[in-house]
């Protein structure tokens, strides 16, 4: 007579013999993947810590041996970038712009999606399209007629152009990212809300915009970064008055001002210090934004 003993022990052979490529299968694939994110880390990572270690070198450390670590801390070429090549005004300056052109990206963005997610009104599709093709046009295409616009409207070389135009370039991907992630919030809250008495705005200020607030910071950390990055925008629209620069500009300056004289510590040193905000915003908020980026999607 057979038992389940008998037909375990001749059966379980063939299943561990039908699991083993399915298995190899699958550490073949993980020891790929893991193999490119650390190849893709060692680019990404190396590039920065050699930067940061030739701010600290001299210029004759820089060239005898680039890839050597510096004999000496020469925390001196921090103090130069950041006061001989006026670094710090342009770190400031460009503190300004960006606080100033995120939060009006951020308040007109999310007021959009709001409505675009939640109302229905004729022409809403419209509407939402003309926002959303706004990403097909890149920044090289409008930058004669922009300039020409700018100027006229009197803001040429000024601070409140610059805000103005960075937040209507950023507008076109905020809205088109929140309106999704407005959608995903459940609508009985908001119902009971109105229930209550809540008006449209309290609504949206005082209950949506605090559910929504793992899409806020991930959508104002990446307009944040592109701001911070921005290079060709302020060198066509704050031409002339240097004490207006941005960061970019100041690097660039810096850069092209070197000439034959070769000051690379001190050039190193206003890239390390123009790094230092990208690099403290990604690791603060690394897990609001993973959490931004899938929360529509676990909902």
């Amino acid at each position: 007579m057979t038992t389940l003993d008998d037909v375990a022990a001749v059966t379980a052979p063939t299943a561990r013999a039908a699991d083993r490529p399915v298995r190899r299968e699958l550490g073949v694939a993980n020891v790929l993947s893991h193999g490119f994110l650390l190849l893709w880390a060692a680019l990404t990572v190396l590039p920065l810590v050699w930067m940061f270690l030739s701010s600290f070198k001299s210029n004759g450390e820089i060239l005898a041996d680039p890839w050597g670590l510096p004999e000496t801390l020469h925390w001196d070429n921090w103090a130069r970038a950041w006061t001989g090549a006026h670094i710090g005004r342009y770190f400031l300056n460009s503190l300004v712009v960006v606080a100033g052109s995120v939060s009006l990206t951020m308040l007109a963005g999310a007021t959009a999606a709001y409505v675009f997610a939640r109302y229905e009104f004729r022409g809403r599709q419209f509407v939402y399209y003309l926002f959303v093709g706004g990403l097909m046009f890149p920044v090289f295409l409008a930058l004669v007629p922009l300039f020409f616009v700018v100027r006229n409207a009197g803001l040429f070389g000024t601070w409140t152009g610059l805000i103005l135009v960075y937040a209507a370039y950023s507008l076109p991907f905020t809205v088109f990212f929140l309106t999704a992630f407005f959608r995903t919030l459940p609508t009985t809250v908001a119902e009971a809300a109105m229930v209550d008495g809540c008006g449209h705005f309290r609504l949206f200020f005082r209950v949506m915009l605090p559910m929504a607030r793992p899409g806020l910071i991930s959508v104002a950390i990446f307009n944040f970064l592109s701001h911070w990055n921005q290079f060709l925008l302020p060198q066509v629209l704050m031409q002339g008055d240097e004490s207006k620069w941005v960061l970019a500009q100041g690097l660039f300056a810096l850069s092209v001002s070197q000439g034959y004289a070769g000051d690379y510590a001190r050039l190193f040193a206003g890239l390390s210090i123009a790094v230092l905000p990208v690099l403290a915003v990604y690791v603060a908020f690394q897990r609001q934004v993973q959490s931004g980026l899938t929360a529509g999607q676990l909902k």
